[in-house]
């Protein structure tokens, strides 16, 4: 560990922000890093803490106190190389992750929590300051083949582990540029495209190659794919998303909040936009789901210039502290306040949507909404809900943007074609531990398998699905597991 005594001493620091309102004039990242002195201060906060729940909070099973102690020492390759061991993203998850981490760190039981996400994104950019990062092939090459569906954080990691195996790698993506929702659903002021572009072109540096707008089973021959390789892992996400179908959904300014997101990531990087324009300049925005996408769409309202912008859920309002039914060490699920929401947004909890209200024109004009009340269980779950009397009102609005998460996997074409078998939620059914479909070759990971979830669930699918595809053609594999892996 670092400093005994660092964690009395030090309090947490958070990385500066630039001002909100000169932001909202770019779509660039404006997280300030912190200095090295104080990253040195922040790892030194890391407790002999006796058995770190913080690696058992992580998906991935970062070995934390060991990179907390080499930044505190400022041995920054060792730092490096711990952190590389177990992530292939750092510099995505240190930018994006909720850092469930960061919730079971011991510390946190009656302090602020270590910053862990902050000095996982410092370690992976001094690595690349320092010239740490560099491609590196596999010397030896098993001459087996396998295919990625997928470009996005299961693809790439699944595509990195097996290129390091020695196999030849080759990811499908059916967009224009590779990274999945790195690229097209995460807005650039959270992660700039850069990041992303610098990592793929990484990757094909050792040999991984990307093949993109390629659409398995449209421009893609499926029947080809499965001849010619020896392994095919589906790593396509959750692609379909939750539908609100109150009246006059069909009402014009009615939108997908992914749709919104992936045309404005497009017009920061000067692509094409096909279809109709989506734009919330100048209009009353509504956003309907509290999550990470719908405070995306409350930060990209804001930068296009929108007259007013108000979130709601139905869900009712969550506690802003732990409580009885969300003890230490889980992942609690709490009132979280976003950059995005700093930036200017009203919001409101337990709202109910009735009906979209269109004008002569078929544009939408407002929404009809209804406060309601929730019935709680014992463990503090929503049960059902029941409307407040004399609350159902009218929200002027042009432009309502549908954030209430994803349903599944798109079943037809590529699903459908190959004949893989579904679980009741409708995602590819592959058993937790062997990734493994109902056809020997085909393996699945990330949110086509599991569901909606966070980047740093997808990484760990990705490279443990990578570890039983590697099982699977050479009868054993030369992979690490996130049960103890050596660093050193």
């Amino acid at each position: 560990m670092g400093k005994v005594t660092g964690f009395l001493e030090y309090e947490r620091t958070a990385p500066g922000k630039e001002d909100a309102k000169a932001r909202l004039k770019h779509y660039n990242e404006f997280v300030q890093e912190l200095a090295k002195e104080e990253v040195n201060r922040q790892a030194a906060r890391c407790m002999d803490c006796g058995v770190p729940f913080c690696q058992s909070g992580c998906p991935l099973g970062n070995v934390i106190p060991e990179f907390n102690d080499a930044v505190y020492k400022g041995d920054w390759h060792l730092a490096t190389t711990i952190l590389l061991s177990t992530n292939n993203f750092p510099e995505f998850t240190g930018r994006i992750c909720p850092a469930p981490c960061e919730s079971a760190c011991v510390l946190g039981i009656n302090k602020a929590p270590v910053s862990i996400e902050e000095i996982e994104r410092h370690i992976i950019e001094i690595a690349f300051s320092k010239g740490y990062i560099k491609a590196e092939p596999p010397l030896i090459r098993t001459g087996k083949k396998v295919a990625v569906i997928g470009s996005g954080p299961a693809g790439m990691a699944a595509a990195a582990q097996l290129n390091k195996a020695g196999h030849e790698v080759v990811v499908y993506e059916r967009d224009d540029t590779p990274g999945g929702l790195l690229n097209y659903g995460i807005p650039d002021f959270k992660l700039q495209k850069d990041i992303v572009a610098r990592r793929i072109a990484l990757m094909e540096k050792e040999g991984v190659v990307f093949k993109c707008n390629a659409n398995v089973g449209v421009n893609v021959e499926l029947n080809t794919l499965l001849r010619e390789n020896q392994a095919i892992i589906l790593a396509g996400g959750s692609t379909i998303p939750r539908d609100l179908p109150a009246t006059g959904r069909d009402a014009k300014g009615v939108h997908f909040a992914m749709d919104f997101l992936k045309q404005q990531n497009k017009r920061v990087r000067n692509f094409g936009i096909e279809g109709e324009e989506i734009l919330a300049t100048g209009k009353d925005v509504i956003v309907i789901g509290g999550g990470d996408t719908g405070s995306d769409c409350i930060g990209t309202s804001n930068r296009q210039g929108a007259k007013s912008v108000t979130q709601f859920e139905i869900m009712p309002m969550p506690a802003s502290e732990r409580t009885s039914n969300m003890p230490w060490p889980t992942y609690p699920m709490l009132l979280k306040v976003t950059t995005s929401h700093e930036e200017g947004c009203e919001r409101g909890w337990g709202v109910n949507t009735k009906e979209f209200l269109k004008d002569e024109n078929g544009n939408l004009r407002a929404v009809k909404v209804v406060d309601v009340e929730w019935e709680i269980d014992a463990n503090g779950r929503p049960l059902n809900f029941k409307e407040k009397p004399g609350s159902e009102r009218e929200l002027p609005c042009q432009l309502v943007l549908l954030a209430m998460g994803f349903l599944h996997p798109q079943r037809e074409g590529l699903l459908e074609n190959l004949g893989v078998e579904l679980d009741n939620r409708g995602n590819v059914k592959a058993e937790e531990g062997k990734y493994q479909t109902n056809i020997a070759k085909i393996f699945a990971a990330g949110d086509m398998r599991r569901g909606q979830s966070l980047v740093v669930w997808a990484i760990s699918e990705g490279r443990e699905a990578a570890r039983k595809v590697d099982q699977y053609l050479m009868g054993h594999s030369s992979l690490p597991s996130k049960d103890g892996i050596p660093y050193a």
